[in-house]
């Protein structure tokens, strides 16, 4: 056996495997760029800093304990006003809040454009020959 030869072949099939890793992970193309309002970040800020995560989801992230809160704002029809009561309420596990008029509104906003990037779960997307997935994105218009 000629030890060069397969060591050869080795490197060749590592750098190729390099290079389609290097292009998976650094091509934006199949990527949508979600971009929030100033006030949706806050309203993310406030997401974080009351540790919401950690009880739920967002396109499946978080925690368990609580519903996935992705497509919260459709699925309750758009209502503001439900939403805010939910956040200072403490439905079942729900810790009480204290959050100010602003901050309800921050939140909303906050719900409003993640759920306008898309479905959770995203039934409507299809698995490429690549190995790509082609998810179905909502269309964005924020406030």
């Amino acid at each position: 056996m000629n030890h060069k030869k397969y060591v050869g072949i080795l490197l060749v099939l590592l750098t190729l495997f390099f290079i389609y890793n290097f292009h998976i992970y650094t091509d934006k193309e199949n990527y949508a760029d979600v971009v929030l309002t100033q006030k949706a970040l806050r309203g993310q800020h406030l997401w974080y800093k009351n540790n919401c995560n950690s009880c739920h989801q967002i396109y499946g992230l978080g925690g368990y304990l609580g519903p996935d809160l992705t497509n919260i704002y459709s699925f309750r029809n758009q209502n503001d006003a439900y939403l805010k009561i939910l956040f200072n309420s403490g439905i079942k596990t729900m810790p009480l809040f204290d959050f100010n008029e602003q901050e309800k509104e921050e939140l909303v906003q906050f719900l409003k454009e993640i759920d306008q990037t898309g479905h959770s779960p995203n039934i409507h997307s299809k698995i490429e020959i690549n190995g790509w997935i082609d998810i179905n994105h909502k269309k964005q218009h924020h406030e």
